[in-house]
């Protein structure tokens, strides 16, 4: 997915590790999600309590109160 690509990049250019979960192939992850959220759309981002759908960089700096 486009914008699960852009996230990626996002996190390497800021130095932050993630782990990365294929939602397509593993029903359990999937099934997680989808209670969490309510939805199938990607990507998903979960910092702590906090759930980000889609990739807003803006949300994740004011998170983990990051400088631009």
């Amino acid at each position: 997915c486009h914008f699960c690509n852009l996230a990626k990049e996002w996190f390497k250019e800021k130095g932050l590790s993630y782990t990365e979960y294929d939602v397509a192939a593993d029903i359990v992850k999937r099934k997680e999600m989808v209670e969490m959220t309510g939805q199938l759309g990607v990507p998903v981002i979960r910092i702590g309590e906090d759930v980000i759908i889609g990739f807003n960089p803006n949300k994740i700096q004011s998170i983990l109160s990051l400088s631009v």
